[in-house]
């Protein structure tokens, strides 16, 4: 005779917890929303046209040639350095620290306008060249100079807001060749990153005073 095991009986096995998904509060929302509007304003010292960005600083490119670029206002800002946009009107000064040898070699020129070109900060040299005879348009001009010594320097005093372009012209060493750096910039931007903090800081309470009243209402 065969033996048989008693059939053992198990509990049943407990279901699986439902997957729960994160609930969306008013004050996530809101943070987001914070959040979407800081990557949306550009930041306060912006790069474009012929003005790149690096770990260094602002460098300039002239074709080939490069340059670091800086702008100081020192009535209203002291020794801060900007880019392109300017916060305020009033005199600025605008240094070129040649960083292509070739530079110091052969004449530079810096030319301002008002930008009509309708393209904004994406105006570029042909949008400029379209314009015509810039000798009208130009608020202020630096004439061609060899400077050995690597640092070019120009001021200029804005007396009203609005959009500008800087024109920057290079000869070349060896022969007639021309090469243009230009750069669109705004002057009278303020300071953009105060109005954001403050953002931050309304939204922070909201959310602060949100989950305080859902918490109030849970234990009520």
């Amino acid at each position: 005779m065969r033996f048989q095991a008693p059939e053992q009986e198990y509990p049943p096995a407990p279901l699986p917890a439902a997957v729960s998904r994160p609930r969306r509060t008013a004050s996530g929302g809101l943070i987001a929303v914070v959040l979407l509007v800081l990557c949306s304003f550009p930041p306060g010292v912006h790069a474009g046209g012929g003005v790149v960005m690096t770990n260094a600083g602002c460098t300039m490119h002239i074709d080939f040639y490069s340059a670091r670029f800086t702008a100081y206002q020192p009535a209203t800002s002291g020794n801060e350095e900007f880019c392109e946009d300017l916060p305020d009107t009033g005199p600025t000064v605008f240094v070129l620290d040649y960083l292509h040898p070739s530079l110091k070699l052969v004449p530079v020129d810096f030319r301002i306008i008002r930008n009509t070109t309708g393209q904004g900060r994406f105006a570029q040299w042909e949008d400029v060249a379209a314009l015509g005879d810039l000798e009208p348009l130009t608020l202020y001009y630096h004439p061609p100079v060899i400077r050995p010594d690597a640092s070019f320097q120009a001021e200029y005093d804005f007396s009203e807001k609005g959009e500008y372009i800087g024109i920057v012209t290079a000869g070349h060493p060896t022969n007639d060749n021309t090469y243009r750096a230009v750069f669109p910039f705004a002057v009278g931007t303020g300071r953009p990153w105060l109005t954001l903090a403050a953002l931050l800081l309304v939204a922070l309470g909201l959310a602060v005073w949100w989950r305080g009243k859902r918490k109030r209402a849970s234990t009520a």
